[in-house]
């Protein structure tokens, strides 16, 4: 009995400080001898953090039958639980329902306002009338206020913003999304669960609304998080939402671990969350060039609404240019916000490629009125970027270019200054005065200098991100200009990047990553990512097999 209550306690203290590892050896050990509750709840705890979630849910859902004769208070927060994740991890909202449900009958005769908080909380998260689940989320805040719970108060506070998104009031959702997460890593609460709770939510709303920028900022303010407990985005969507911030955001060597986190966490979900990562990861494939691959990975998913925008950027990459506005045209009348303007950007883009610039200068311009409407500055900037390209309109790409910059989208930075630099090789006059009158940025037009200038910074950023099909257009865009430009090839067993290049030179130097930062101004959390892809791509094991190698290929 000693022992038992000592492995007990050795697995709670290593679920306090973190130490995934070992609760699930303490906590299997108990299951092997006595599968008690406690040592299932504890053995799922462990699971979920190491990323098991189906063994999990297996340990959980036996710890909540035993809870219910034994600890009915335990049994709704397990059920709670269960509510939550089946909706983040399967999709599974009928299940996840059933389980809300069940918390709220068990807490009703319990008389305890916090448990039956927390019920109506799950039941929230499920509830498809947004307005009766905004109600129940306002009064989970409630109750958390009256009794003082800072866990369930930010979780509310989470889940009610989440809410008024999903309402279209946007700013006030946000703010409370801000605030929440503040709370969580303030250490207000006394769960991690409640630093996995908010980010995750947070992390999925800004992805829906395409508000990346916001994810990077709060992503760095989770560094330590990370560095202690592992990446709180823990579920599979959210997971997968991530990955594809990072595919946004350039950072690709992160957001292919990412991804494939997520497919493997949605192995054995519903449909809709595996073709979420499906989508995700197919997009940073067409990125990368690799359209046929991004093609495979949509197969059986292609009507659900997150596959559709990629799916059709899949066949402009492809060169089918009436097979996308065709399949567009088709989707257009059941795709709202986000969806929409990715669609409709492809329906320009294929009407610029077969001519039709009146049809891609209506497109944009329609983007633009739903960026107006959506309040979003990347539809504004991809409806500029679009009409500048259809009016050849230097001030349009220059306006787009800045919004992308500030949105801190690499990629599609670059490709606007590809859009820019074709405009000003091609303009002959100053832009008309009806085109600058609202830009605070314009940019000189029939400057080829300027031109060249711009398609070799984006040449640059596309070799960095490992962007092939861009890299090899801009590449060629530079030589019809009479500019020399030259391609990256491949290295051992991998294709280093201009900036792996850089990385590995300075290596070579024998430079610590703050003085390669230093170096290169970059973050040193870029460069830890750089020289971790190219160590993957050499096949080298460490930094000093790097420097040898970098030595031994400058003789």
């Amino acid at each position: 009995m000693v022992e038992v209550a000592s492995l007990l306690a050795a697995g709670e203290a290593a679920l306090a400080g973190g130490e995934w590892v070992k609760a699930r050896e303490a906590f299997g050990e108990l299951v092997e001898r006595d599968a008690t509750a406690e040592s299932l709840s504890g053995l799922g705890t462990a699971y979920w953090w190491l990323g098991d979630v189906r063994k999990a849910f297996s340990c959980w859902e036996r710890a909540y039958g035993l809870f219910t004769r034994t600890d009915p208070a335990e049994a709704v927060g397990l059920a709670v639980a269960l509510s939550l994740l089946n909706v983040a991890n399967a999709g599974n909202r009928v299940v996840a329902r059933g389980w809300a449900r069940r918390a709220v009958r068990l807490a009703e005769p319990l008389g305890v306002p916090v448990l039956t908080a927390w019920a109506l909380l799950a039941g929230a998260d499920t509830e498809e009338d947004l307005e009766q689940a905004a109600l129940a989320a306002e009064k989970a805040h409630q109750i958390a206020l009256e009794e003082g719970d800072h866990d369930l108060e930010l979780c509310a506070l989470s889940m009610r913003g989440s809410v008024l998104i999903d309402l279209g009031q946007v700013e006030a959702g946000t703010a409370l999304l801000d605030e929440a997460l503040t709370g969580a890593l303030g250490g207000e609460g006394s769960s991690l669960d409640t630093v996995v709770f908010t980010s995750c939510v947070l992390m999925q709303c800004c992805v829906r609304g395409a508000d990346f920028s916001r994810v990077v900022h709060w992503t760095r303010s989770l560094d330590d998080f990370i560095a202690r407990y592992g990446c709180p985005y823990l579920n599979a969507v959210c997971r997968a939402s991530y990955g594809a911030v990072l595919v946004s955001t350039g950072d690709w060597t992160r957001a292919e671990v990412e991804l494939a986190a997520a497919a493997e966490l949605a192995r054995e979900s519903l449909p809709a969350v595996r073709a979420q990562a499906a989508a995700y990861l197919a997009d940073l494939r067409l990125a990368q060039g690799r359209v046929g691959e991004a093609q495979r990975l949509l197969e059986g998913f292609e009507d659900h609404l997150v596959v559709r925008p990629v799916l059709a950027v899949a066949y402009l990459a492809a060169e089918e240019y009436g097979m996308a506005l065709s399949y567009v045209r088709r989707q257009l009348s059941s795709a709202t916000g986000l969806e929409e303007a990715r669609l409709r950007e492809v329906a320009g883009e294929a009407c610029l490629a077969l001519g039709d610039v009146a049809g891609a200068a209506a497109e944009g311009r329609r983007l633009g009125e739903l960026g107006a409407r959506t309040d979003s500055v990347l539809v504004t900037a991809r409806a500029e970027r679009l009409l500048g390209r259809a009016t050849g309109a230097v001030d349009l790409l220059t306006s787009a270019q800045v919004r992308f910059s500030q949105l801190e989208m690499p990629l599609e930075l670059a490709r606007t200054r590809m859009a820019l630099a074709t405009a000003l090789a091609a303009a002959e006059h100053a832009v008309p005065a009806e085109h600058t009158e609202h830009t605070e940025h314009p940019v000189p037009a029939g400057r080829p200098e300027l031109a060249v200038a711009e398609a070799r910074r984006a040449l640059a950023v596309f070799e960095d991100l490992g962007a092939a099909g861009d890299a090899d257009a801009a590449a060629g865009w530079l030589r019809s200009a009479g500019a020399a430009a030259a391609r990256v090839g491949p290295r051992g067993v991998g294709v280093l990047t201009k900036r792996e290049e850089d990385v590995l030179r300075l290596l070579a130097e024998g430079l610590p990553n703050p003085e390669i930062a230093e170096r290169l101004y970059i973050s040193r959390r870029t460069v830890e990512h750089h020289v971790a892809s190219l160590l993957s791509k050499l096949g080298l094991r460490n930094r000093t097999e790097a420097a040898a190698f970098a030595l031994h290929e400058q003789k």
